[in-house]
């Protein structure tokens, strides 16, 4: 049987963590990117560097990301934060390629001008070169065709400025706004960056962003602040959606939607990269589930769909309990609107033991989608097959029979373990 041809369509870090995965199954990929055609700086905390880490992206990293001081004025508060990293997307991108080469991922650089799928999938390029696909993994962010059926939270737009400012200590900000929010970074060489997220609606022109948004910046005590003088001129503007976007169905039998093609949240959560991982880590073994065990093709999908759909809410949620923190803002339009989506279920479940239970779910085993037990709770919908190599199930079954907990726990290899399950039947609300 003929090797796979699998493509995929993007390579951000979503794009490039998938292809990188499935490398290290041993499928040959082709990834197809156009280069970024404006300068961005993402703000990233060091769990999402570690994330970028663990999905073969160290190289990426040491090229773009550096450290910097980070305020925040919100909720009436002006407040000294710990640091975060910002990432120059630009640098970035370009590292993430140097990534994919070393992983023997081909690129092809190039824009997509359609993508048919016929027995197969067509992909053709706007220089009028065509790549055959068995396997198509959706990786274009939110450049991706959108599907019919999806979510869509609050119309929302993000204006990034940038300009050449002085060189200075990298630095960051974030700020409310009585109809958005901004968050602003200043390189060490200079380079300067402002973004205004705010209602789509009732913006100006394309012609006047540049003045609207720099008589924005000439009102903020944050911006005098960070910025010199050179804050208050007109600068260049890129205005893109920052909508929340559940992408609907993310997964048929020969193709995949990874990273904000599959899901897109709105930029307060604080998410943007990490989340874009959350649903490439797992798609590697989802595809080679899909293409080397087509029995357990309904099992791949469900495990996909499930949780790309459990990451939006779970990251929608984080965003609305941002909003929601900012207390002086209650009746404004803009803040009303995303203080109650997508939905007003706490992040968190309150524990209740008397609703944990046993359930066969789809798990990843050995490079596959596979079928397990798995222990469900109030937080974990999804449920949890193992803590650290401890399967769940059987502890709650044994507790479930009536066996005492201390006679369960002390089954168990050792006294780490011991505590770890313990804590956990705590967490559970087991008294």
């Amino acid at each position: 049987m003929a090797e796979p041809r699998i493509v995929v369509l993007g390579a951000g870090p979503a794009g490039a963590a998938t292809a990188i995965g499935l490398r290290r199954l041993g499928y040959a990929v082709t990834v197809v990117s156009d280069w970024r055609r404006f300068a961005a700086v993402e703000g990233v905390s060091l769990r999402v560097l570690e994330g970028l880490r663990h999905a073969g992206l160290g190289g990426a990293l040491s090229q773009a990301a550096m450290p910097a001081s980070r305020q925040v004025r919100w909720n009436g508060q002006h407040l000294q934060m710990n640091q975060e990293f910002l990432i120059d997307r630009q640098r970035f991108d370009r590292a993430l390629r140097d990534d994919l080469q070393r992983a023997a991922v081909s690129i092809v650089e190039g824009r997509v001008r359609e993508v048919v799928h016929e027995g197969g999938h067509r992909v053709r390029l706007e220089d009028g070169q065509v790549l055959a696909a068995d396997f198509l993994v959706e990786a274009r962010g939110r450049q991706a065709p959108l599907a019919a059926d999806r979510l869509r939270g609050p119309e929302t737009v993000s204006l990034l400025n940038v300009w050449q400012g002085s060189p200075g200590v990298p630095a960051s900000a974030v700020e409310s706004l009585e109809d958005g929010w901004a968050w602003m970074a200043r390189l060490e060489d200079g380079r300067c960056y402002w973004q205004v997220t705010v209602d789509a609606a009732g913006l100006p022109g394309k012609a006047g962003l540049a003045d609207y948004c720099a008589q924005r910046r000439a009102r903020s005590a944050q911006v005098a602040e960070l910025f010199d003088e050179q804050a208050l001129e007109p600068a260049q503007v890129h205005a893109r959606s920052s909508t929340a976007i559940l992408a609907g169905e993310c997964i048929g039998h020969d193709w995949i939607r990874v990273g904000d093609a599959a899901m897109a949240v709105d930029p307060l959560s604080g998410n943007g990269i990490f989340q874009s991982l959350s649903s490439a880590l797992q798609a590697p073994v989802v595809i080679n589930t899909l293409l080397r065990r087509p029995e357990r093709a309904a099992l791949a999908r469900q495990f996909h769909q499930q949780r790309v759909e459990q990451l939006f809410l779970r990251f929608a949620r984080i965003g609305r309990d941002f909003y929601g923190q900012e207390q002086g803002r209650v009746g404004q339009p803009f803040w009303d609107q995303r203080q109650g989506w997508p939905d007003v279920q706490p992040l968190h479940l309150a524990a209740d033991w008397h609703a944990v239970r046993v359930e066969r779910r789809p798990v990843l085993r050995d490079g596959l989608v596979d079928e397990a037990e798995v222990v469900v709770t109030a937080d974990q919908p999804l449920g949890v097959w193992h803590l650290q190599g401890v399967e769940l199930a059987p502890v709650v079954r044994e507790i479930r029979s009536g066996r005492p907990v201390e006679a369960v726990l002390a089954g168990l290899a050792g006294d780490p373990q011991q505590m770890m399950v313990r804590r956990w039947l705590d967490e559970q609300g087991l008294v």
